[in-house]
């Protein structure tokens, strides 16, 4: 623990400066936030403080027990409570224990909801929850990162394309969806809080409460100005699904045009969302038909739910006829109708006058050559003998499209794709692709191939479920294999024995058997501990 650097929790030995990350082992942690090398659970260490808002505090940590480093979360609401120098216990302020105790409730249950997650890929797993010192501690694991705006500032143009946008932004929205069925709204996705992982893929961080997600409240709020949906400049009564697509979008198009939204408190009045040309000629039109319905100011107006957006990112090209894309493409080069002179403009219609008739002539020209054509096809259709079977007829070939997180109902239903090709759908579970949703392909993207090729696609039956039995009265040893045979994880959890009881004998499960949960939950197994040892009396020894 003395070896380790609290900023990055390398080894250091007896150095007074990382050699890693600069930081400097005498740097004072400012109060109320919780010392260096404290210890949580008897198992965790405190490190840095890394960021903190209104509902709490994070800070680097170290798992003692296993040897890696984590994040932290302390429940710290510091507008409402206070922590004496030297103490770990946290006490409202006066007049505020309702407050504190209310919002305090709110980021328990949020956090249960994302523990629960444990297959949402785009979220970190929180490893432990501890309740201690009148306030919760949350851990998570932990992976090297940079934040998504550092990402976007780091590369030549400071925005990247669609195609390479797509891999990164559309396997979140799976995890975006399964956050809101369990109820959680997150209410601060922005580049700040979408971080870029090591293993090149996007993760949601920076999770807070309600309270925190809106203007109007008692606990001072941490809104992100356009990503910040204007719902949440009010009292934040109307909140949903639809708020997080905002700021999704609106990151999605700081992503792709390299600047950031007005403020939705400035588009009330202004309402027009520009993409310049130059991005306007090279984003597919049915993204940006996504990102304006994904970006309405009223939420009545706006996209509603994961999958709706997410079909609409996906959509063909062909299938795709947006009024709102070509609306939104005018307006781009509106500018150079508005400097066009009257003389320029009088040229111009002469100009149109004898292109028409061009056109026209041209048109009659074209006509007739079809016809030509097309007779001189059948007089020769006509002149070949009927058993001529040597002539051999090339397959027509088509492009392979990128069937990858589309829905089965599109694909099912588009008729181009079933003229194209023959698509043989296999479902199968997946605890990363919502259900209804492609997974992969047999057939790269883009690839040529003969019309009416087989196409064999994945689809995602979403996460498997499976019933976890009642086992309560078993040995733990026998209950573990049990459970893990049928795809649960284990954790065993000691009950304090009074000697009544046997050792190793399973008590309770947590969650509750007798329902079904996700493949790869972990059960906590809690058992009976060993029962406590007495001393034999001593015999006293006989007087001489």
């Amino acid at each position: 623990m003395d070896g380790l650097c609290m900023n990055c929790m390398s080894e250091i030995g007896s150095a007074k400066q990382c050699p890693y990350c600069g930081y400097h082992t005498d740097s004072p942690q400012m109060a109320p936030y919780l010392p260096t090398k404290t210890i949580i659970g008897t198992r965790y260490l405190i490190g840095k403080l890394r960021d903190y808002n209104g509902d709490g505090a994070t800070y680097m940590g170290f798992d003692l027990e296993r040897k890696t480093p984590v994040l932290i979360r302390e429940y710290l609401p510091d507008a409402i409570s206070t922590r004496r120098v030297g103490d770990t216990y946290l006490s409202p302020l006066t007049g505020c224990d309702m407050l504190f105790a209310q919002a305090k409730s709110e980021f328990t249950d949020m956090w249960a909801k994302i523990a629960h997650l444990r297959n949402a890929s785009a979220v970190f797993t929180v490893l432990d929850m501890i309740e201690f010192n009148n306030t919760v501690y949350v851990v998570t694991e932990y992976v090297e990162n940079v934040s998504l705006r550092e990402y976007l500032l780091r590369s030549q143009t400071g925005y990247i394309p669609w195609e390479k946008a797509r891999v990164l932004f559309m396997p979140v929205l799976s995890t975006l969806a399964a956050l809101h069925s369990a109820g959680v709204v997150h209410g601060g996705i922005s580049p700040s809080n979408l971080i870029v992982c090591k293993d090149g893929k996007l993760r949601i961080t920076g999770f807070s409460i309600r309270r925190v997600r809106t203007s109007r409240g008692e606990i001072p709020a941490q809104l992100f100005p356009g990503y910040a949906a204007i719902e949440q400049y009010s009292n934040g009564e109307n909140q949903g699904p639809w708020t997080d697509i905002y700021g999704f979008a609106a990151v999605l198009y700081r992503t792709l045009i390299g600047s950031t939204p007005l403020e939705a408190t400035s588009r009330v009045s202004n309402d027009r969302l520009m993409v310049p040309a130059k991005f306007a000629e090279e984003i597919p039109a049915y993204v940006i038909n996504a990102l304006i319905n994904a970006l309405q100011i009223l939420p009545d107006d706006r996209t509603k739910n994961v999958e709706q957006f997410r079909a609409e990112l996906s959509a063909s090209p062909m299938a795709t006829n947006s009024h709102q894309a070509q609306e939104l493409r005018n307006n781009t080069r509106q500018r150079q109708n508005d400097v066009a002179s009257s003389t320029a403009s009088t040229s111009s219609s002469g100009s149109d006058f004898k292109k028409n008739a061009i056109i026209a002539f041209l048109a009659v020209i074209l006509v007739g050559l079809i016809a030509i054509g097309g007779y001189y096809l059948i007089s020769q259709n006509k002149n070949k003998p009927e058993d001529d079977t040597t002539a051999s007829v090339e397959a027509e070939m088509v492009e392979v499209p990128d069937f990858v997180g589309s829905s089965y109902q599109r694909i099912k239903n588009e008729t181009t794709f079933n003229e194209r090709f023959n698509i043989n759908f296999i479902e199968e579970f997946s605890s990363e692709v919502e259900a209804g949703y492609v997974i992969s392909q047999d057939v790269e993207p883009k690839t040529q191939v003969a019309k009416g090729s087989t196409i064999n696609v994945k689809v995602s039956k979403g996460v498997e479920y499976i019933d976890l039995p009642d086992l309560k009265g078993l040995a733990y040893d026998e209950v573990k294999q049990r459970l893990e045979s049928i795809g649960f994880e284990c954790r065993r959890v000691e009950k304090s024995n009074d000697g009544t009881h046997t050792e190793g004998e399973v008590v309770s499960f947590v969650p509750e058997p007798g329902k079904q949960y996700a493949r790869g939950e972990l059960i906590y197994v809690q058992v009976w501990g060993a029962p406590p040892t007495t001393e034999a009396p001593s015999v006293a020894e006989p007087a001489n």
